[in-house]
């Protein structure tokens, strides 16, 4: 049970946690640049402010990142991971100022939702607990990492591989809800990017039969491979079913029932660009192309993988050039770090908390690859990446009560 002193302190926040935001925001952080290192320095600053032990991991000095611990009951920990840095933005585009203004009950700026509006839930979150003097009932931790908008290895993979954090869960606060619709993102999908080359023969335009078109070999080859495997229907882990199920009906409103369901039971293949030939009357020699597939946590990435090459050789002049690839990752749902987060968000916002997978990948699925469960959750807009984003008071106190309550629930059910 959450002590009422904590639960008292967190609902007069709402100013503090406010004016935490508007100081993350006003540091430009773009990616790229990605230069983060003053709002490091000022996020150290405060958790030594607070007396909380910190520490920095560093491959770029442009891009540090840093860990602040503080101790708990168990030596069971909670790690809350954050990102930085955030996306570009053109001003121009802009009706507010992206490094932060307010209006009303909306707080603007670059990475007001996308992630640094849940990441002053965070910091606040750990002022709660020193302020009150309260213990948690685990130790936790804070991981602030940069370099995570463009996947660099400036970022998480610096701190991972300096093998000094090894929480027992992690929560990241990217924004999990859309629509007026809250979840937890407890998986992510797997990746195959293809890079398909055709070779074919030159010749005129006016006489196409003396030649042989290498843009028509190459997009016969990626008719094929969608016609082969694009309908191809998974065969699922019952816990991945089971995501899948709460999937399809967080986007269906988004994307419609039969679109939804298609994302998560077949792959989706993306043909994302093409290039080929010289000039309109011509016969191109050669072109390319690269596809984005996508597979749902459960699929053997290496085994759909064969299959395209196989599929590859088997079309007349054209071979696999370059790939790179992913395995999807996932938290069950009924996992103690789910079913925690899902009561805390739960009591805090009396709505459904869905327990869904993510249509792409992020820093959870280098976290599980590393052993770590792990979950996505941050309640904001879905103005993520866009002019004006923005998120809300609502969202930022929420976050914040969830945040700080989160340790309590998992000591119950971990």
């Amino acid at each position: 049970m959450v002590p009422p002193k904590l639960t008292d302190h967190v609902r007069g926040a709402e100013e503090d946690l406010v004016a935490r935001l508007r100081e993350l925001l006003a540091v430009d952080t773009q990616n790229p640049p990605g230069e983060t290192a003053r709002l490091a320095d000022d996020v150290e600053d405060y958790f030594e402010s607070l007396g909380v032990s910190t520490a920095r991991f560093v491959s770029d000095p442009a891009k540090p990142n840093v860990v602040a611990t503080l101790p708990g009951e168990s030596e069971r920990t909670l790690l809350f991971d954050g990102h930085l840095d955030t996306v570009p933005y053109d001003a121009d585009a802009w009706d507010y100022d992206p490094l932060g203004e307010r209006a009303g009950d909306r707080i603007y700026g670059r990475g007001a939702t996308d992630m640094k509006g849940p990441l002053a839930a965070m910091l606040q979150a750990a002022a709660a607990y020193v302020e009150t003097g309260t213990t948690p009932p685990v130790t936790l931790q804070y991981a602030l990492v940069s370099d995570e908008e463009t996947a660099g290895e400036a970022g998480l993979p610096t701190l991972l591989d300096a093998d000094r954090v090894d929480p027992t869960w992690c929560v990241i606060g990217e924004t999990t809800c859309e629509g007026g619709r809250h979840s937890v993102t407890v998986a992510d999908r797997g990746s195959v990017w293809l890079t398909l080359v055709a070779e074919g023969q030159a010749a005129h335009g006016s006489r196409p039969v003396l030649g042989v078109n290498a843009i028509d070999r190459l997009y016969d080859a990626v008719e094929r491979i969608r016609a082969e495997f694009g309908t191809e229907q998974f065969d699922l882990p019952p816990a991945v079913a089971d995501v899948v199920e709460e999937s399809v009906a967080y986007y269906e409103p988004t994307l419609g029932a039969e679109a939804a369901r298609a994302l998560f039971t077949t792959p989706t293949i993306n043909l994302g660009t093409i290039e080929g030939g010289e000039r309109v009357n011509s016969v191109p020699a050669s072109a390319r192309a690269r596809l984005d597939i996508r597979l749902t946590a459960g699929v053997r990435t290496r085994d759909v993988l064969e299959d395209l090459r196989a599929c590859a050789d088997d079309c007349e002049g054209v071979h696999l050039a370059d790939v790179r690839w992913s395995v999807g990752t996932y938290e069950p749902p009924d996992s103690p770090l789910v079913s925690a987060v899902v009561a805390a968000a739960t009591d805090v916002t009396g709505d459904r908390i869905y327990r869904r997978s993510a249509t792409g990948g992020g820093d959870a699925k280098r976290f599980r690859n590393a052993g770590v469960p792990t979950v996505e959750f941050g309640l904001g807009t879905d103005t993520a990446h866009a002019a004006d984003e923005h998120t809300t008071v609502e969202a930022l106190r929420n976050n914040l009560a969830v945040y700080a309550a989160l340790p309590y629930h998992l000591a119950e059910v971990g």
